[in-house]
C-alpha cells in the first residue's frame, strides 16, 4: 500500500491559497492556478524590492534638479559645488529640504555656488 501524504498536500494547498487571497478570478480558489499567480508575484516583489530603490533615487534627482534650476543652477554643478564645499548630504534629505524649505535650499545653493 502506497503512503499518500494527504494531510501535507492539503496544508501546502492552503499556503499557496491563503498568499493568493484578493487575486481575480480561479487564482485564489484553484491551487494550480493559484500557484502559479503566488511564483510570479513573488517573482515580482523580489525584483521590485530593488527596482523601488532605483525610482526613489530618481524621484529624487528630479526633485532637487527642479529645486537648483529654481535657484538658477544645473544638478549637476549644484551637487559638484556642494562636494567641493564639504557638504555630505544624501539625495533623499537634499529632495526633501527642496520640497519642504525653500529658503534653507537656496542657501545650499549660495554654499555650493561659492565653492566653484
Amino acid at each position: 500500500m502506497r503512503a499518500k501524504v494527504g494531510p501535507q498536500t492539503q496544508r501546502r494547498h492552503k499556503k499557496v491559497l491563503a498568499l493568493t487571497k484578493g487575486q481575480r478570478g480561479s487564482k485564489h480558489r484553484l491551487f494550480k492556478r493559484g500557484n502559479e499567480a503566488m511564483m510570479k508575484s513573488l517573482e515580482y516583489s523580489y525584483r521590485d524590492r530593488r527596482v523601488r530603490k532605483r525610482e526613489f533615487r530618481r524621484l529624487w534627482i528630479s526633485r532637487i534638479n527642479a529645486a537648483s534650476r529654481q535657484n538658477e543652477m544645473s544638478y549637476s554643478n549644484f551637487m559638484h559645488g556642494l562636494k567641493k564645499a564639504g557638504v555630505e548630504l544624501d539625495r533623499r534629505v537634499l529632495a526633501d529640504i527642496a520640497v519642504h524649505d525653500a529658503s534653507t535650499f537656496s542657501q545650499l545653493v549660495e554654499t555650493a555656488k561659492a565653492a566653484l
